[in-house]
């Protein structure tokens, strides 16, 4: 007798059907699972053996066979423990109804058949309810996560038995309930007064660049700040968070959909805030896009929807550098290594921050640049400032030392939430501009759009002229030029580009660009 169930894996952000078929014939008890199962697959064998037991059931006196269908993929992790239990006691005989056809099982047996959650949950709901299935059993803490996905019945079981008793129509699990995505965002971090632990009102002075940082948190621009030691750079970034705009439903969705399959949901999280990751310099060129021999998102995917904030911009190498050309091009980031090509999203923004020289002395320090042993070493630093990365990057602000009155003084600036407010504002025109685009944002606008949405009048067009002719702007300049004035007339709440939004954003550019 051969009974058959199906179950699905992750491959990169998509899901693949897997058929477990289960033989049950006569000869000395063993298990064998064919279909190029992984160390974990093989190890199952145990795992599902003592679940059936603890059970109560009486485990079959035979030869198991468990095929793994299609066989020309290699099946890894520990989703498949509970099809397979499910595929023996119905070939055994203790379950006696048909198993459903347009159901997946999923989830990993501990040894008393209770159910652990496994990675990549939500890409295998996703691919289910595209793909006409109707029901999906997973274990209970993945089922947070994969009430993200409407329109597939979802249930969520802490063991087995209840898995069994429900196809037995012993006692029905109850249907996950999809997720209110309504007011979900965290606001942990808010104090009572509205200020957040990493507040814009507790920065001191820094006029331009926190306008810098409302512009980019607007448009998902890429930025970089460069200061002497202690200027407020790194402060800065870790309050940029505070002010950037909510999470869309698509957004949590594509974010938590990579966390998941990276392992890093906890206790059925589901991401609400954007990220911010932070890697330090020392990180490797892999680290950032991702890879190893089991291919994982890297940290410009985790920083999807977010942001990627690189201190010391400089003190990384070279290589890992240079690796950011593609995703901050294209919002997406493709890894091939000898066990296959995945693609993964990196729609990120990019914010860096550098000191001007290797020994965080202004570059118009004359008494300490001009001395012979640092003057090699300035060059070697600012050679790490290749063009085509400046390029890429559409707002450089110094970050000058504030004034001694600004240090000592006790009144706050502009709270966070105040210039959240103005955020979600420009945040929101672009969201309606663009609600037939395959875009969010400004920044991730193409040539057809810019030339949709971007028309300038006469004293505009000639003041980019001359900014073009005095600048020598390359053609990508231009576009994020473009790109960034729209950002800026969109926070103004003005329909067309103007001359004072174009110059702005020229101001922008920087000495470094």
């Amino acid at each position: 007798m051969i009974t058959k169930l199906y179950t699905a894996t992750t491959l990169g952000l998509n899901a693949q059907l897997i058929e477990v078929e289960v033989d049950l014939s006569p000869a000395l008890p063993t298990i064998i699972v064919v279909g190029l199962p992984d160390k974990a697959v093989q190890e199952s064998k145990e795992r599902v053996r003592s679940s059936i037991k603890q059970g109560g059931f009486e485990f079959p006196l035979g030869k198991i066979t468990i095929n793994l269908a299609p066989a020309n993929i290699t099946k890894s992790g520990s989703g498949f423990d509970l099809p397979m239990a499910l595929g023996i006691l119905h070939v055994s005989g203790f379950l006696e109804k048909q198993l459903p056809q347009k159901a997946l099982f999923i989830g990993e047996l501990s040894l008393d058949g209770g159910l652990r959650p496994v990675n990549g949950i939500l890409s295998i709901c996703l691919w289910a309810k595209k793909n006409g299935f109707t029901d999906i059993f997973i274990p209970y803490d993945n089922a947070n996560e994969a009430s993200l996905v409407s329109g597939i019945n979802i249930y969520g079981a802490k063991n087995i038995l209840e898995i069994i008793n429900h196809l037995k129509n012993i006692k029905l699990i109850e249907q996950a309930k999809p997720f209110d995505y309504q007011g979900k965002i965290d606001e942990s971090e808010v104090l009572q007064d509205g200020l957040y632990l990493n507040d814009m009102a507790y920065v001191r002075g820094q006029g331009v660049a926190k306008r810098a940082l409302e512009v980019a948190a607007s448009g998902g621009h890429n930025v970089l700040f460069i200061g002497t030691p202690g200027s407020g750079k790194t402060l800065l970034a870790r309050s940029y968070p505070t002010i950037m705009p909510k999470m869309t439903e698509k957004e949590i969705l594509e974010t938590t959909q990579i966390y998941s399959v990276a392992g890093m949901l906890r206790d059925g999280e589901i991401i609400t805030k954007r990220p911010f990751r932070a890697p330090h310099h020392t990180s490797s060129h892999i680290s950032l896009v991702g890879g190893g021999s089991k291919i994982r998102p890297g940290e410009i995917s985790l920083a999807h929807r977010g942001v990627l904030f690189l201190d010391e911009f400089p003190e990384f190498s070279r290589e890992t550098i240079e690796v950011l050309r593609q995703p901050l091009e294209d919002g997406f980031v493709t890894i091939s290594r000898a066990s296959g090509t995945l693609t993964y999203p990196s729609k990120f923004s990019l914010l860096a921050a550098a000191n001007p020289t290797p020994s965080g002395f202004e570059a118009n320090d004359i008494q300490n640049i001009n001395k012979p042993q640092n003057k090699s070493a300035n060059s070697r630093y600012q050679a790490k400032f290749s063009g085509p990365i400046l390029d890429r990057i559409d707002i450089q602000v110094e970050v000058n030392q504030p004034k001694k009155e600004e240090i000592q003084s006790n009144i706050l600036s502009e709270k966070s939430i105040d210039i959240a407010k103005r955020v979600q504002k420009a945040r929101d025109i672009q969201t309606k501009r663009f609600e037939k685009e395959a875009i969010s944002t400004n920044s991730e606008m193409r040539l057809t759009m810019i030339q949709v949405y971007c028309q300038l009048d006469q004293d505009t067009k000639k003041l980019i002229d001359t900014a073009m002719d005095k600048y020598s702007l390359s053609a990508r300049s231009y576009m994020r030029i473009l790109k960034l004035s729209r950002t800026i007339a969109d926070l103004e709440g003005t329909a067309n580009i103007q001359t004072t939004h174009l110059a702005e954003a020229l101001q922008y550019r920087g000495k470094w660009g």
